[in-house]
C-alpha cells in the first residue's frame, strides 16, 4: 500500500485528481482517442482513483484496513448494478464517503463503473460513469458532517446526485451523437433523459432512506474496532 506522507502533495492530489485530471482524461478519451483505446482511459482513471485514495491517509496499516472495507463496498455496488430499474450504486458510494472519506467514495464509484462494465460492456461511456459516480462520492465526503447530522439534507443530496449523474452522462450522449459538443443538442438530451434522471434521483433517495442508518452504524463500529 502506497502512503503519501507530504501534506502539501496530498492536498494538491485531492483537488487535482477529481476536479482536473480525471475530467480531462474523460473528455480526452471521447474526443481525442478512438473507441479502440477507451480501456486505456478507463484504466488511467482507475489509477488516478487509487492515487487519490492513497492521498487520504497517512499510515500504511490504516490505509490497508480502509482498502478492505472499500473493496467490500465496491463488491456490494457491483452486485447492486444487477438489480433491475432502481440501483443502489450511488447510495452506497455516498454512504462510503460519509464514513470513510471522499477519497474512498471516489474509488468505490469509479471502480464500480469499470468493473461492472466488463459485464455490461466497456466503451468511452465508462470513463463518464467513473467520473460521475466518483464525484458523487467525493463531494459527499466533503459534505459528510451536515449530511450525517440531517437526514433530510442527505436525501436532498441523493436526489441532486441522481440529477448530476444524468447531466454528466448527457454530455457523453451529445459527444457520441454529434462527434463534438453542442449546447442545443445537450439541452435536448437533458429533456429526453428526464425519465431516467427521475429514476436515478428516486433510486438514490429510496436506498439512502433505507440503507444509510444501518450501514452507517456498522461502518462506525468497524472504524472504532480497527482504528480506521
Amino acid at each position: 500500500m502506497i502512503v503519501i506522507r507530504n501534506r502539501d502533495l496530498r492536498s494538491v492530489i485531492k483537488v487535482a485528481v477529481p476536479f482536473i485530471i480525471v475530467p480531462l482524461l474523460t473528455f480526452a478519451g471521447s474526443v481525442v482517442f478512438d473507441q479502440k483505446r477507451h480501456i486505456i482511459i478507463s484504466l488511467a482513471i482507475a489509477v488516478m482513483a487509487l492515487l487519490l485514495f492513497a492521498a487520504g491517509f497517512e499510515r500504511k496499516t490504516t490505509g490497508s484496513r480502509r482498502l478492505v472495507i472499500v473493496s467490500v463496498m465496491t463488491a456490494l455496488c457491483f452486485a447492486g448494478r444487477f438489480i433491475p430499474f432502481l440501483k443502489p450504486i450511488s447510495a452506497l458510494t455516498i454512504i462510503t464517503a460519509l464514513y470513510l472519506g471522499g477519497e474512498a467514495g471516489f474509488l468505490v464509484g469509479a471502480m464500480t463503473a469499470v468493473l461492472t462494465n466488463f459485464y455490461f460492456g466497456q466503451g468511452p461511456w465508462t470513463a463518464f460513469q467513473m467520473l460521475a459516480w466518483g464525484l458523487i462520492g467525493f463531494i459527499a465526503g466533503l459534505l459528510a458532517e451536515p449530511l450525517k447530522r440531517k437526514k433530510a439534507l442527505l436525501l436532498i443530496y441523493g436526489a441532486l446526485a441522481g440529477v448530476g449523474y444524468s447531466l454528466i452522462m448527457d454530455i457523453w450522449t451529445v459527444l457520441w451523437y454529434a462527434e463534438g459538443f453542442s449546447v442545443k443538442l445537450y439541452l435536448g438530451a437533458i429533456v429526453t433523459a428526464i425519465p431516467y434522471t427521475l429514476s436515478y434521483a428516486v433510486s438514490n433517495v429510496l436506498f439512502l432512506a433505507v440503507l444509510a442508518k444501518p450501514f452507517g452504524e456498522k461502518l462506525d463500529r468497524i472504524k472504532t474496532k480497527y482504528g480506521v
